[in-house]
């Protein structure tokens, strides 16, 4: 199976990440993607997150009728912070036979040498680099310290494109809290726990009403 697993703290989740997911299903041939919701990211120390188990909610809600589309829990019951090179060495045990990908962000490919063994990130699996409109060609000599020759071919091999959609956690988290509209930028059901939780809100903030009306 080609698998692909795609990290993030889902905070919340939303049609941006929905669809990397699912371009890089589609270019990439990949059989499933698995979301990996994660406790605490190496990056964001010190940042309070959303409690995993509503991130997880959340996700369900927004994968609902995906057969290719699962959300997996092993980083967040793992707890504490998450290093990618630990998760992948865990699917790697535990699905021998896979081809395992990784999606990984345009932005983050030229910090990817300085992760935590990165050399043993790229043996573990093949990053999938996501290009929006924009972002130029890619200077893969970036790897050429951490990866082989051949790895780093198959990087390029696996590059996908996306459109450009705008959609931010940190941008929904402030509507929410300033009570605007989520619509069209997060699945309905999604838009609906948000604010039938009050999630994200100032303490002033009142959940919205169920009517449909905002």
């Amino acid at each position: 199976m080609r698998l692909g697993l795609f990290g993030g703290t889902f905070d919340p989740i939303h049609y941006g990440h929905l669809l990397l997911a699912e371009c890089c299903r589609e270019q990439a041939r990949l059989d499933e993607v698995w979301f990996l919701p994660t406790a605490v990211p190496p990056h964001k120390q010190g940042q309070e997150l959303t409690s995993a188990e509503v991130r997880i909610e959340m996700l369900d809600l927004a994968i609902a009728g995906h057969a290719a589309f699962s959300v997996c829990r092993y980083e967040a019951d793992r707890g504490g912070v998450n290093f990618t090179v630990d998760t992948l060495s865990h699917f790697r045990e535990e699905c021998p036979e896979d081809d395992l990908f990784f999606l990984l962000g345009a932005d983050m490919l030229h910090d990817l040498p300085t992760w935590r063994e990165a050399a043993r990130v790229c043996e573990l699996a093949t990053p999938i680099v996501v290009c929006r409109p924009g972002t130029g060609e890619l200077d893969f000599d970036c790897l050429a310290r951490i990866a082989t020759a051949g790895q780093i071919e198959r990087v390029r091999l696996h590059q996908v494109a996306m459109p450009e959609i705008g959609i931010s956690g940190t941008e929904l988290r402030r509507r929410a809290a300033v009570g605007e509209s989520l619509r069209y930028q997060t699945p309905r059901a999604v838009q609906k726990y948000i604010e039938t939780h009050g999630l994200y809100c100032a303490a002033t903030c009142q959940p919205a009403p169920l009517d449909g009306s905002r």
